[in-house]
């Protein structure tokens, strides 16, 4: 390849990365809330929304996602982790709420990602470099998921080694104090049968 169809390449492929829409975040959720989000989506273009619960509580949440004629597309109650691909049947803004509000404590961090798949304009004829473009444009969609995927698996792991480190301590602070206690009991036990007596 020469220098100018490196440039072309890299030109495409950046294009075509910069035409895939979508919202990902990770958002808290604090207990007793809901909050919403909203995505401008096409008619007929295919959207993937995918949440996860990252920490908090029994690690679920309530899942809402709506038409912009308030429609339910897709709903689930207390749900860890879920994935739903639709198509739009109408344009306008796609309302997608996570709800919090059957807890009363348990505060959460819930990974989300409402990826609306932009098609690239049919065309009849292809040329190679164009295809190669696409071709690692679709591999960089797929790494970057399995990072995501990792990146979250581990943040779960983090958090649960945690609490179990934090619960693990308060134990041993508990044994040590018990210990201590029982110690110093046995203590003032022994010497009441070594004292002397006053008649």
């Amino acid at each position: 390849m020469d220098y100018w169809s490196i440039c072309l390449l890299f030109v495409s492929l950046f294009s075509t990365i910069l035409r895939t829409g979508g919202v990902e975040l990770t958002f808290e959720l604090p207990e007793n809330a809901k909050q919403c989000f909203f995505q401008e989506i096409t008619q007929n273009v295919t959207a993937i929304l995918e949440f996860q619960v990252v920490t908090g509580g029994q690690y679920d949440v309530d899942v809402i996602l709506k038409a912009p004629n308030k429609e339910i597309i897709y709903k689930q109650i207390k749900t860890q982790f879920d994935s739903h691909q639709f198509v739009a049947s109408s344009t306008g803004a796609y309302q997608a709420c996570f709800s919090n509000e059957f807890s009363t404590f348990s505060h959460k961090l819930v990974y989300m990602d409402f990826r609306v798949n932009d098609e690239l304009p049919h065309v009849t004829v292809m040329t190679q470099m164009e295809t190669y473009a696409l071709e690692v444009h679709k591999n960089l969609n797929s790494i970057l998921d399995y990072q995501t995927h990792h990146r979250l698996r581990e943040a779960q792991g983090r958090k649960r080694a945690e609490d179990l480190n934090t619960r693990v301590l308060l134990w041993s602070i508990v044994e040590t104090i018990t210990i201590l206690t029982i110690s110093v009991g046995q203590v003032c036990v022994l010497r009441t049968f070594f004292t002397e007596r006053k008649r």
